[in-house]
């Protein structure tokens, strides 16, 4: 917080615009990079700054952009004020929008960001409010220098570096349009400074519209010290416009993402094939594989090894785990637990430690014991397994009935054979054992060995009598003769 430097500080992010050039149904400033809408990367940057007030001018698709504000309030535990502005009449109608949602004897400073400029950070701020207070300046504007500054409003300075005005790419003349320092569109203004210049913004332009730029011009024909900070870092003042700008600044927020974790002690196999969250947290010594995506909620603990050709959401990993080709959401994975590969692990699913889920395994609302293994080709949804048990291969825990969903409970130390069938509800007692191919229907005590299958029957010449003529009745009847030859010794039971 910078209050003790520059006094009260209010921060207004601009995201009422349209944002066409998506073509999307969806408000520009809700497209997500690194699992956070374009506007709550520009409001979390704000709220760090603790500033006293945070308003929020939305526009088109309102009502959603409003719904994911209160959201994203809650999640920060902070009031974020709403201004609508119906119409869009430019940056400087859309501040006083937010203006009239604000106390009208505001003071202190008013930082001014936008909702489709992701990568700007708190950092940045912070030293935009520095440069402000420590220059006296009534308004100061974060700028930055491109290579091609096509479509930005130029930063127009005199002999001396002074910072004259900023003309705006249909406004400027050749000259100006030479210029290579741009306008970021983020500033700091002295409150009453801004009020009293939004008052007199004109729309004698060739937009038509109320230039907030037009503010710096008037400051200074007030006889006030205007000024700028260059941003070192082109990167945190680019805007979204379109797809291709989002998946431009994706990928960079990811590299960033990358090499922070890489300095704080994790290795990543090959950083152009992993993808992280911005909330995900990793501790030292993880190891990504290729293809591993973290979404957003996603913890993992020391030593742990994710990938390759995995994607975790909102789940944890305990230390030491492995995670290899699964695709997961809300699972809690234990420490030097094991999962995968081909595994699929649906919400409420709890791997307890050092605890197995293999091969083609997809479980769901499903706790597994200490020490338990499902090792392979298994269902298990709406279950409890005790510590240190086995589930057999090819199992199935029949969870729903039509209508509701039921619960099956596995005991510590169990054994259940290859090809099990639990129809819940039902209860397996500690220490049981089941018999491969059984369908449990009833509880089982403990220590005891269930069986639930019909005895088999073999039925002798079915094959020749039902379908003569068949490849498969020409190699029973060559199997049958070599038995007769050997004096039936291989002879199948009949009746």
């Amino acid at each position: 917080m910078l209050q003790g430097d520059v006094g009260p500080i209010t921060a207004i992010v601009l995201a009422a615009g349209e944002g066409t050039r998506m073509r999307s149904a969806t408000p520009k400033v809700l497209h997500r990079l690194a699992g956070r809408t374009l506007v709550e990367h520009a409001v979390r940057a704000a709220a760090e700054l603790g500033p006293d007030h945070l308003a929020v001018v939305v526009g088109h698709g309102r009502e959603a952009v409003r719904d994911h504000l209160d959201t994203v309030g809650k999640a920060l535990d902070r009031e974020i004020r709403i201004a609508v502005q119906d119409q869009q009449n430019g940056t400087g109608h859309a501040v006083s929008c937010a203006l009239d949602t604000l106390p009208a004897e505001l003071a202190g400073v008013v930082v001014v960001t936008y909702g489709d400029v992701p990568l700007l950070d708190a950092e940045t701020l912070r030293g935009l409010l520095a440069e402000h207070s420590h220059a006296g300046n009534a308004v100061t504007v974060l700028t930055a220098k491109v290579d091609n500054p096509t479509g930005y409003g130029r930063i127009v300075r005199d002999a001396t570096g002074v910072v004259t005005a900023i003309v705006e790419q249909k406004d400027a003349d050749e000259a100006q349009r030479a210029i290579q320092e741009i306008n970021s569109g983020v500033y700091a203004f002295d409150a009453a400074v801004l009020r009293g210049a939004i008052g007199r913004l004109s729309t004698d332009n060739a937009q038509g519209e109320l230039y907030l730029t037009d503010v710096l011009s008037i400051a200074r024909g007030d006889g006030l010290r205007v000024g700028a900070l260059v941003s070192a870092d082109a990167w945190l003042v680019e805007g979204v416009n379109d797809r291709v700008q989002l998946a431009r600044l994706g990928a960079e927020l990811n590299r960033r993402l990358l090499e922070r974790w890489m300095r704080e002690g994790v290795t990543v196999i090959d950083p152009a094939s992993v993808w992280l969250d911005a909330d995900v947290e990793l501790a030292r010594d993880v190891l990504l594989h290729p293809g591993v995506q973290l979404r957003a909620g996603v913890r993992v603990g020391e030593g742990a090894e994710i990938g390759p050709d995995t994607t975790l959401a909102e789940s944890e990993v305990g230390a030491g785990a492995k995670v290899i080709r699964t695709h997961g959401t809300g699972a809690v994975i234990g420490e030097n637990a094991s999962v995968g590969p081909f595994a699929y692990l649906r919400p409420g699913t709890r791997l307890g430690v050092k605890g197995k889920i293999g091969t083609f395994v997809e479980t769901k609302n499903a706790s597994i014991g200490e020490g338990s293994k499902v090792p392979h080709l298994t269902y298990v949804g709406d279950a409890t397994i005790g510590e240190f048990s086995n589930i057999g291969a090819s199992s199935v825990f029949v969870n729903y009935d039509g209508v509701s969903k039921h619960h099956t409970t596995i005991g510590a130390h169990c054994r259940t054979g290859s090809d099990n069938t639990f129809i819940a509800p039902v209860t397996i007692g500690d220490g049981v054992y089941t018999a491969a191919g059984s369908v449990i229907t009833n509880d089982v005590p403990p220590g005891s060995m269930a069986v639930a299958r019909a005895k088999q029957r073999n039925i002798p010449g079915w094959v020749e009598r039902k379908r003569p003529g068949t490849a498969a009745a020409d190699a029973a009847a060559r199997a049958l003769a070599v038995t007769s030859d050997d004096g039936g010794k291989h002879q199948p039971n009949g009746e």
